[in-house]
């Protein structure tokens, strides 16, 4: 499977983005997808996945709230639905494919985000 990750960009603090990664190759409507995102001079980090089913899990408290994972089985696509950006959100996010929460097999290319102050 083939991820392609997009709809990063600019943007000032309180505002929005959201986030797409599409699959080609193969349908990944059996799999965990999950959104991780790496700071410059940090780790990885987990951000957020869902399951095939719609059930989602945070990697990370600071997001709760604000960030909303959802899944299109149909387009082959996950959306990443940032809300209330902050300074610190800035990041290339990247989507993986797995079996599990926090765990990525196949993964995308990365967007950068990036939140002005």
């Amino acid at each position: 499977v083939q991820l392609q990750a997009s709809g990063g960009g600019l943007v000032q603090t309180g505002g929005s983005l959201r986030l797409s990664c599409a699959a080609s190759g193969r349908t990944f409507s059996y799999d965990v997808v999950n959104w991780f995102r790496q700071a410059p001079g940090k780790e990885r980090e987990f951000v957020v996945g869902v399951s095939r089913s719609g059930v989602t899990g945070y990697g990370t408290d600071s997001v709760k709230g604000r960030f909303t994972i959802s899944r299109d089985n149909v387009k082959n696509t996950v959306y990443l639905q940032m809300n209330s950006l902050k300074p610190e959100d800035t990041a290339v996010y990247y989507c993986a494919t797995g079996n599990r929460f926090g765990v990525g097999s196949y993964w995308g290319q990365g967007t950068q985000v990036t939140v002005s102050s």
